[in-house]
């Protein structure tokens, strides 16, 4: 027989744990801020062997490292010659390129440092990349990642603690949810304290630490770009990489304060630029390549397109695409083998649990498919949605899932079909003839204009020509009243 705990007794328990969380507690004084920070759960050796452990999953997650040793030695070299100038130039610092068109930087404890090929290509110079690697370093020598871990495991106590007084999975596992988010980024005075320690170290090394708010300007720049994109397109406008971060506009306001007592020293702009030249730009081959409304995969070897309306959003596990009213698509592979029949893994497993209608064996350009129809509840109401199962070879299968408001599931019928059958496999010279755009850098000449270098960039032929010459002005840092002169160095995009 199960007893029923006395609330004494769980308080106690309860009482008993925290004394004990307390008596693991100590202050240690921080050498890159100065401040007395309570870490009872790593020590700086267990920081490394987190990170070591940590360090192949972020790689995995966030599209591998990027196969250009060149580019990865260089950019391992500004970040040494950083780390050198901290407080804990003792660490074995690891600098990895990863091969993601997001532009983003993080660290992990014990001196693991990323940064994307997005966030490069963004870049202007090398002062502007040294001012990313050191506010990263100072996140590490801060021990903002250390902080960031101890507060989850006192956040994860606590969860244990509230799930064994209300003796519900359900509650420990909402608890779980809200500090995940919590935990998801780190705080503004954090994330002040990283640019500040960022500029101490590129000051040291012999850089021109007001980079750093040139760079802070482009990274605003870009992110409202992306926004006016996103909603002229119908996407949610506040997706962006900094929902999570610290307004830029203030940051930018508190470091040019921070670097105007500060001489000016060398930015390497030509420098940066031949070592970049070349760098893969949006899409990889081996990730998938958005074109405009088509998808292609050159590597696997297949393509398709989205009706028109829709935009198209590629990511690791996944492609998305969306209208601005509602209706959505996703498709991706099952994840294991399936060794039955087409139409039996949409009914007993991608759809169990749906109440399918119409399931149907179809053929796709050669392809054995089945297809199924079904209407969900969703936070949004109820949601039509159709189903399409592809056996693309004997070990993959490819699926699409149309997501639709009912009143417009006829509307987009036909549409939907002409995706799902528009699905097909490449020849091998469509194969070889798809190459990912790069970044390539040319010298202005007289009679080039923004709007001129701009229709020259591959990637912003499917914009408008205001969004086309503006993501041209942010490829380069130029500010809307800069103009070109002869002679400059500029990067475009193009295969």
């Amino acid at each position: 027989m199960i007893r029923r705990q006395s609330k004494t007794t769980i308080f106690t328990a309860i009482g008993a744990a925290l004394v004990g969380v307390a008596l693991l507690s100590g202050c240690a004084t921080n050498p890159a801020t100065g401040e007395k920070n309570l870490t009872p759960f790593m020590s700086p050796e267990e920081e490394e062997l987190v990170g070591a452990e940590e360090h192949p999953k972020m790689v995995a997650q966030f599209g591998g490292v990027y196969d250009d040793p060149e580019i990865g030695a260089y950019v391992a070299s500004v970040g040494g010659r950083l780390a050198a100038h901290s407080e804990r130039a003792d660490l074995a610092f690891r600098f990895t390129v990863l091969n993601s068109p997001v532009v983003n930087a993080f660290a992990l404890p014990g001196g693991y440092v990323y940064i994307s090929r997005g966030l490069l290509a963004l870049a202007n110079s090398e002062a502007e990349l040294a001012s990313v690697l050191g506010h990263e370093i100072g996140h590490v020598t801060a021990r903002h990642s250390a902080q960031r871990y101890n507060r989850s495991v006192f956040m994860g106590l606590g969860t244990a603690l509230f799930g064994a007084v209300v003796g519900n999975d359900a509650a420990s596992q909402l608890a779980n949810l809200g500090g995940a988010i919590y935990l998801r980024s780190y705080s503004r005075d954090q994330e002040h304290q990283a640019d500040d320690l960022g500029i101490r170290y590129a000051a040291a090394t012999g850089y021109d630490a007001a980079a750093s708010v040139d760079f802070l300007n482009t990274l605003s720049a870009n992110d409202g770009l992306q926004r006016k994109i996103a909603g002229a397109k119908g996407e949610d406008p506040g997706a962006s990489m900094f929902s999570t971060h610290p307004r830029t506009a203030e940051r930018v306001a508190r470091t040019a304060a921070a670097t105007q007592k500060l001489g000016s020293s060398p930015r390497l702009r030509s420098r940066y630029l031949e070592k970049i030249d070349g760098l893969v730009y949006g899409g990889d081959p081996s990730q998938g390549l958005v074109r405009g409304r088509t998808f292609f995969h050159p590597d696997i070897g297949f393509t398709f397109k989205v009706p028109e309306g829709f935009q198209l959003t590629n990511s690791a596990n996944a492609v998305f695409a969306a209208d601005k009213n509602g209706a959505k698509i996703k498709f991706d592979s099952e994840p294991k083998r399936w060794g039955g029949s087409i139409t039996n893994y949409v009914r007993q497993k991608w759809g169990k649990g749906l109440r399918l209608q119409g399931l149907n064996r179809i053929d796709i350009n050669g392809m054995p498919a089945a297809s199924a129809s079904a209407r969900v509840k969703s936070k949004n109401g109820e949601m039509d949605l159709r189903l399409v199962a592809v056996r693309f070879d004997a070990k993959t299968i490819f699926r699409f899932l149309f997501v639709t408001p009912p009143a417009r599931t006829n509307d987009l019928d036909a549409a939907y079909r002409r995706t799902a059958f528009g699905f097909r496999a490449l020849a091998p010279d469509e194969r070889e003839a798809i190459k990912p755009l790069r970044i390539r850098f040319l010298q202005v000449e007289a009679g080039d204009t923004v709007a001129s270098l701009a229709a020259q960039m591959q990637n912003t032929r499917n914009l408008s020509s205001q969004f086309a010459e503006e993501k041209f002005r942010v490829l380069n840092g130029l500010t809307s009243s800069r103009t070109l002169e002869p002679g400059q160095w500029v990067k475009i995009t193009t295969e």
